[in-house]
């Protein structure tokens, strides 16, 4: 029976996570929006930030609980999943394009931010403080660096005309009510990332199971429910590059931002099976980057391999 409860809170605690990263997306982006700010800044930043809210809320709960191995498997493997599984999903729906900015800087960038976690295992063994304000110095950098990209390039009249067409598709709301949607969605995450942390925790000491491999698996695939919904509505509303950005944006977000706050409230320990799990993201970084490389796109087969990929990396964690 009190399996059951465990299960039941665990499941409210998803629901909250994903409905309270709804509101908050959607109140964030009426307010971008009734402020002028680009579509596109929106996109890569209130979008995939507002998406990976709930890593952040099970990472920081983690963390401040003093289970530091489900806060790092929870960020790998949330990555992970966004990038074989919500990419692969989204280019089974439609061809995905992807912009040269996101091959020439934002996956390279998101492959250096993975390394750098493998380096500091190696080398430390865990972040520290230090190493927390490192990686939010190095987040700030780039939505800095994206902003200002985004700013200094000049739009033609089509791309123009598509901001303008993306302004009337999405819903503005009234102030209060876009400020209502924020702090109600802020509230439902941060109670969302309790029960799931919790809840993962006493289900991996029934079931014997470590907190690396709950980390990696149930939270991670869970917490990347909204970044797995936004994207596959994306690419079937045929707005390919915000599917592309938000799953790249978001892991990002997962390392940079939600390690380094995780490691400035308290040190993370980084486990020979983090490091481990941290070269397999970047391998399959590698992989889709070399495919969008290619043909500056990515194909229903790609989708297709990248999924069998995912399947098969579920398969080695869960027999090692």
């Amino acid at each position: 029976m009190q399996m059951f409860l465990t299960v039941i809170l665990l499941l409210i605690g998803f629901v909250l996570l994903i409905k309270g990263a709804d509101f908050f997306v959607d109140g964030s982006s009426s307010v971008a929006r009734q402020f002028h700010i680009p579509g596109l800044v929106i996109g890569m930043t209130i979008v995939a930030m507002g998406t990976s809210l709930p890593e952040l809320s099970v990472s920081v709960t983690s963390s401040i609980a003093g289970h530091n191995q489900l806060a790092v498997s929870n960020v790998v493997g949330s990555n992970i999943f966004n990038l074989m599984v919500v990419l692969g999903c989204s280019a089974i729906f439609s061809v995905l394009a992807v912009q040269k900015s996101v091959i020439t800087a934002d996956l390279p960038f998101s492959i250096f931010a993975a390394i750098l976690i493998v380096v500091l295992g190696l080398v430390l063994g865990k972040l520290n403080r230090v190493c927390g304000i490192i990686f939010l110095i190095l987040f700030a950098y780039f939505i800095w660096s994206m902003v200002h990209r985004t700013m200094v390039s000049r739009k033609t009249a089509a791309e123009n005309a598509e901001e303008k067409q993306e302004d009337e598709d999405i819903k503005i709301l009234p102030l209060w009510q876009s400020l209502i949607y924020i702090i109600g969605g802020i509230i439902a995450i941060k109670f969302g990332g309790d029960f799931v942390v919790d809840s993962s925790e006493k289900i991996a000491r029934a079931m014997g199971v470590s907190e690396t491999l709950i980390g990696l698996t149930i939270v991670a695939c869970g917490t990347s429910l909204p970044e797995l919904a936004t994207s596959i509505v994306a690419a079937r509303k045929n707005e390919l590059d915000m599917a592309v950005g938000n799953a790249v944006g978001s892991n990002i977000f997962n390392i940079l931002a939600i390690l380094g706050v995780a490691a400035v409230i308290t040190p993370v320990t980084i486990s020979t099976e983090n490091i481990i799990d941290t070269i397999v993201l970047i391998v399959f970084s590698f992989v889709v980057w070399l495919f969008c490389f290619k043909d500056k796109k990515l194909t229903k087969p790609e989708g297709i391999v990248m999924i069998l990929m995912y399947v098969v990396y579920l398969v080695y964690i869960c027999m090692r």
